[in-house]
């Protein structure tokens, strides 16, 4: 069992955590972008809808895909401007197919999808490629080049300014996917190319590889190549938008800015007919010209050299030394669907928009104006939400503005029927340029610049060219909604901030005794141990001055409430499945969850910069029978650390 002294002496030791210079609340750290997105041009480039991600093989059994990240120019600033060297995946059989964001994996409910995931950062030779931005090799990280031994350990800077240039590794989170543990893309998994210059003292896979590759084959009969990891998606869960990004241990910001990122529709299911809503969306074997009514809009900020290279911070203090992992990023650039500001010409009917934050650390406040400057903005159409991270809403909500988390997905349906043809219109983002507190925008912190990144994109609406089947969004009828039954334990956990040093350190954790939080790194003692089968609720308490996105591996949850006691009652856009919360400063945000799969998975903040630094800690579901340390009690259990018991929720 876990002791609290012992709890203490954990969260007391360790290399570096998540740093946040002192006094810093809410403002950028990026360094000065070398091209100034004022001089980008806007709404000059179509918008992108990545294809439907080709299948290497299909069976009455499964879909079968091969896909790598591979490194690639490609055009996200304007034409005229130079082309950007990004990573992002594409199939292995389908060379044209490799783009940024990747082609999207369109799954069915009940048909499983696998996926053979490789890593060909490598140049024409077979050279491995070093990393497209400055590492800091000094964090707890995956370190191949501690070799076996110190591995996904705290690495040791060389003097180089850039940090570590070696290999880079690789591993694939599908987020929000119910998945086992061995095809969850677990941080500690990871893996490098197959190159011919690799050093010889390196690690060439991550600590938890070996072992869930042996168990991958146990259940599958198949063995792992070197340089990639075969993943399973029974896809047994409702109908949602997933998507899947790079998610290697204390790497996942600067691989997922690079690029490797795309979605993951899961539609079907027996329970609602899906004529009733826009389509449709890409499928594979498309025609060059098709017309999309079902379209995902991944937004992200960049910024860019002069030379069109992206160009992300390499510290937040001067002086000589290694690169220091930055607490925060704003790019200076909005990017939607790989494109820089691009323009999306739509009919008189209703669009479904399948909308996600796929940013670093930058918050979204999104809605539609006519002006995209004013501010404050003045909404002009509704954005009708019809689903959450995990699937349908219990009704549609009509939003004026959609506030999105790092990760957080609203799938949504805006209706341009009556809007007349010739009309311009524009997404916007009230959004703050640096991180947020929570609040209203030009009240409680200034909204994005209405000039650059308080742009998203631009509708030119033209007349339909046939008639809509699809229901007005206030006629839907959303299938049923499936709620969890009574929590077996209460799990208290905390979100901390601690001066150290002139800076402010950022951890998860519990609660001890008298309700403070105490902070854990993630090589402390595992905490977060469910027993299989169990339901439990997560009361999660934020004593730092910052919105977190909370995201838990493995299950979708319900939010129950926040506040002060957790009691207030969330909102109608959050009364779906979630997989992503945003925990409020000095709130509890009190969660419910089953968890139905052995294992070790993870939970973290999805601010990257902040996952990447500590902010991360282990989650294993015990089978029932199992030990378990800390893990959350059950009848009888209460003392300790962070736990309590209860029959409901």
């Amino acid at each position: 069992m876990v002791t609290r002294r012992g709890l203490l002496a954990a969260g007391a030791t360790g290399g570096a955590a998540a740093l946040i210079p002192a006094g810093w609340a809410g403002r950028a750290l990026a360094a000065a972008a070398s091209l100034d997105a004022r001089d980008i041009p806007k709404y000059v480039t179509p918008l992108r809808i990545p294809p439907a991600m080709p299948t290497v093989a299909t069976d009455p059994e499964r879909d079968t895909y091969e896909i790598a990240v591979r490194q690639f120019r490609q055009q996200i600033l304007p034409p005229s401007w130079p082309r950007t060297t990004v990573w992002g995946y594409g199939s292995t059989a389908h060379p044209g197919s490799f783009g940024y964001p990747a082609p999207t994996i369109m799954a069915r409910v009940g048909r499983p999808v696998r996926v053979t995931w490789v890593n060909q950062l490598v140049d024409d030779r077979g050279d491995y490629l070093p990393h497209l931005l400055p590492v800091d090799p000094t964090l707890h990280w995956a370190n191949p080049a501690g070799g076996v031994e110190q591995r996904d350990r705290h690495g040791r800077w060389d003097g180089s300014p850039q940090g570590y240039r070696g290999p880079v590794p690789q591993v694939v989170h599908l987020h929000g996917a119910h998945s086992s543990q061995e095809s969850d893309g677990h941080s500690e998994a990871w893996y490098l190319p197959v190159a011919r210059n690799l050093p010889p003292d390196f690690a060439v896979s991550g600590s938890a590889y070996r072992e869930f590759r042996s168990r991958f084959a146990e259940r599958s009969g198949l063995r792992w190549a070197p340089g990639s990891a075969t993943f399973e998606y029974a896809n047994e869960q409702r109908p949602c938008t997933l998507w899947y990004h790079d998610h290697a241990l204390g790497l996942t910001r600067e691989n997922v800015y690079a690029g490797p990122a795309g979605f993951y529709l899961l539609g079907g299911g027996d329970e609602w007919p899906e004529e009733a809503l826009p389509g449709p969306a890409p499928t594979r074997d498309d025609p060059p010209n098709a017309s999309y009514h079902d379209i995902p809009l991944m937004i992200q900020d960049r910024s860019f050299t002069a030379d069109g290279d992206l160009q992300y911070p390499t510290r937040y203090s001067s002086g000589d030394g290694p690169p220091v992992s930055v607490p925060g990023f704003s790019g200076s650039t909005i990017v939607v669907n790989g494109r820089t500001w691009p323009t999306l010409t739509v009919q008189r009917r209703r669009y479904r928009f399948r909308l996600l934050n796929g940013c670093n650390s930058r918050f979204l406040l999104l809605s539609v104006a006519a002006n995209p400057t004013a501010r404050p903005a003045r909404p002009v159409l509704p954005v009708w939400q019809i689903g959450s991270d995990g699937g349908f809403l219990p009704e549609p909500v009509p939003h004026e503005r959609v506030l999105l988390g790092p990760a957080q997905r609203v799938d949504a349906i805006v209706d341009f029927t009556d809007v007349p043809a010739g009309t311009e219109l524009y997404l916007v983002n009230e959004g703050p340029d640096g991180m947020y507190g929570g609040g209203r925008p030009g009240v409680d912190f200034p909204p994005a610049d209405p000039q650059t990144t308080g742009q998203v994109l631009r509708f030119v609406v033209t007349d339909a060219a046939g008639t809509d089947p699809s229901v007005p969004p206030e006629q839907l009828r959303l299938p049923s909604h499936p709620r969890l039954g009574a929590a077996q334990r209460v799990r208290r956990l905390s979100l901390n901030e601690r001066r150290s040093g002139g800076s402010t350190v950022m951890l998860l954790g519990v609660l001890d005794e008298r309700g403070r939080g105490l902070p854990l790194r993630w090589s402390d003692p595992v905490t977060e141990q469910p027993t299989l089968g169990d339901t439990e609720v997560w009361e999660v308490r934020n004593f730092t001055h910052h919105v977190h996105p909370v995201h838990l591996h493995q299950v979708q949850f319900e939010l129950l409430g926040r506040g002060h006691s957790g009691r207030a009652q969330p909102g109608p856009g959050e009364r779906g499945w979630m997989d992503t919360v945003l925990a409020y400063p000095w709130e509890v945000t009190r969660i419910k969850a089953h968890f139905d799969l052995p294992g070790r998975y993870a939970w973290h903040c999805h601010l990257l910069e902040h996952e990447d630094n500590e902010m991360m800690r282990p989650l294993n579901v015990l089978p029932r029978g199992g030990a378990a340390a800390g893990d959350g009690g059950a009848s009888g259990g209460a003392g300790r650390p962070g736990t309590a018991s209860t029959g409901a929720g």
